[in-house]
């Protein structure tokens, strides 16, 4: 049995001024209604693994299904609001009028995640337990078709990833965060 995560391509949605905090929630609005630049070519190994799967799995946000259906446009998909990324904890406050690009008040807001501050999103704590639910889902998917691809989002991929190392999947410690790369697991 294999299971096999596929990070979605680069949104299309590029914007990247800087923004006071509480501008980001619009800015992630546009980011997760936006599709992906189709690429003249992707990764062998990902085009690859997604051909031979037997079943294929997104999240239910426009970036993951568009990034299924380029990377093989006769595939049907799955697609499920359980694999959607981890969302970010964005303060209420406008935190003294800073102003960041998007990206680096990303990286900013998921170490304050990672330390802890959730204000208005699940909780790392949260988040591990939705990974748990959806690599059990993932195994459950691989039982039936042997081969499974999830076409998913960078953080989450990486703590499912954790999950079904935890039950005896082998394959790279860490997920690739880079768009379209896959990383496997297997299970004997």
């Amino acid at each position: 049995m294999e299971i096999s995560l596929i990070r979605h391509g680069k949104s299309l949605w590029t914007e990247n001024n800087p923004i006071p905090c509480k501008e980001l929630k619009d800015w992630i609005k546009n980011y997760d209604c936006n599709g992906v630049y189709e690429e003249n070519s992707y990764p062998p190994e990902t085009i690859k693994t997604i051909s031979t799967a037997n079943v294929v799995i997104t999240s239910d946000l426009k970036r993951s299904i568009e990034s299924a259906r380029y990377l093989n446009p006769n595939i049907k998909t799955i697609s499920d609001p359980l694999f959607r990324e981890i969302e970010l904890p964005i303060p209420l406050t406008n935190l003294w009028g800073l102003k960041l690009n998007p990206n680096t008040w990303a990286v900013l807001l998921r170490c304050f995640w990672f330390s802890g501050y959730s204000s208005g999103c699940e909780s790392l704590n949260d988040a591990k337990n939705r990974a748990n639910k959806a690599s059990k889902r993932l195994v459950e998917y691989a039982k039936e078709n042997d081969v499974v691809v999830l076409v998913g989002h960078g953080f989450f991929n990486m703590l499912i990833a954790k999950e079904l190392q935890k039950i005896g999947w082998i394959g790279k410690r860490k997920t690739s965060s880079k768009h379209w790369h896959s990383t496997t697991y297997s299970f004997k």
